[in-house]
């Protein structure tokens, strides 16, 4: 491995896979891509917060505020998680729906030419994987390189 890209958010699911990462980037002397997903509902209700405070204040808040707050969050978990491991990492944020979790994972390996991909998937039934589509499938069937699977 040369570059992995590693989807996060902040469980102990997520814990154990930057971790599993961390130990293959460290064997390998490779660097991590730390992708971290900011619901796109929540992202744009934050922003209105941002918005409305500065009316009130008369200030003009960056927007960028919001994806910078999720970036830093990310960083120090990945830094926790990756203490004394001698891991170079560096910290994405993609504003998402659902939906478009697996693309962004495919889209950020390729853009940060990473040949691995680790990733946590959720347990859903073949319907319910028709109906809703599944993030972990997508990186699996689309992802070019390797990709670690860990269910959570």
């Amino acid at each position: 491995m040369e570059r992995g890209v590693v989807a996060i958010d902040t469980t102990d699911t997520h814990r154990d896979l930057l971790r599993e990462a961390g130990t293959y980037a460290a064997a390998s002397d490779a660097e991590l891509v730390v992708l971290a997903f900011l619901d796109e509902s929540e992202y744009e209700a934050d922003v209105e917060t941002l918005e409305s405070v500065g009316e009130v204040e008369n200030v003009n808040y960056d927007t960028g505020a919001v994806t910078e707050a999720a970036a830093n969050e990310a960083t120090e978990f990945a830094a926790e998680v990756l203490d004394g491991m001698n891991v170079d990492f560096r910290t994405v944020v993609a504003v998402v729906d659902d939906k478009e979790r697996g693309t962004r994972v495919i889209e950020a390996g390729e853009k940060y030419d990473c040949d691995h991909a680790f990733v946590v998937g959720k347990s859903r039934s073949p319907t319910g994987k028709a109906l809703f589509g599944d993030f972990a499938q997508r990186v699996v069937l689309n992802f070019d390189g390797y990709v670690t699977l860990t269910m959570g």
